[in-house]
């Protein structure tokens, strides 16, 4: 899978200045990461993270990490309680400052993700995506793209992964500055999350259609 936009930037500059944002993000934030991962022990239990594989560059599976948002609450048969119940008040402040996504600043310092790119998604979608929906894999998935800074949750499938799409074809470090900023401002106001229960098929958006549905 290649992709031939390229550009000095995307080449030779965005890895290593990932890497060293991302490691003084973490010793700068490292007392937020100590309260939070302990409010996770106390409010929700173990395991403080949740890991899930997810596609990342070349369509590589790598681990993904987050502060786990969710309690394990069950029924009488043992089964999940759905995703309204189980997440709590304090999970959904983790959610809409965009706190769970924290770890994921340990992937970005490993070489999975970036600071900025499309989102890695689950690694059963990737049988359907188009051809062109695949240049999204062309690149590290980031913790924020220009999908979330317009719209995160509230976009379907199609427009979410246009812009995933846009942002491959067109990365610049104005661009990815702008993504920044933009990424912590909506954060501050908690703008753009939405939390929908779907059952068992809960992580897939029902706006995707045939493709997304079998």
């Amino acid at each position: 899978m290649e992709h031939s936009k390229s550009g000095i930037y995307r080449r030779f500059i965005k890895r290593p200045m990932d890497f060293t944002l991302a490691l003084l993000a973490i010793i700068f934030l490292s007392p937020i990461l100590l309260v939070v991962a302990l409010l996770v022990k106390t409010k929700l239990g173990s395991p403080v993270l949740f890991k899930q594989d997810r596609p990342g560059l070349n369509e590589k599976i790598f681990t993904m990490y987050k502060f786990r948002t969710m309690s394990d609450e069950r029924d009488e048969n043992g089964e999940l309680l759905p995703d309204s119940v189980r997440l709590t008040k304090f999970g959904k402040f983790l959610r809409s400052t965009s706190l769970d996504e924290l770890p994921g600043l340990f992937n970005i310092l490993k070489g999975d993700m970036s600071i900025i790119g499309p989102r890695p998604l689950l690694v059963r979608y990737l049988p359907y995506y188009t051809e062109t929906e695949r240049i999204r894999h062309t690149v590290r998935p980031g913790l924020s793209g220009l999908a979330q800074i317009n719209g995160r949750n509230n976009l379907n499938w199609d427009n979410r992964l246009a812009a995933d799409v846009e942002y491959v074809n067109n990365i610049t470090f104005l661009l990815d500055l702008e993504i920044i900023f933009k990424t912590v401002i909506k954060a501050f106001i908690r703008e753009g999350v939405t939390v929908v229960d779907r059952g068992p098929l809960k992580d897939l958006d029902v706006d995707r259609g045939e493709r997304f549905d079998s």
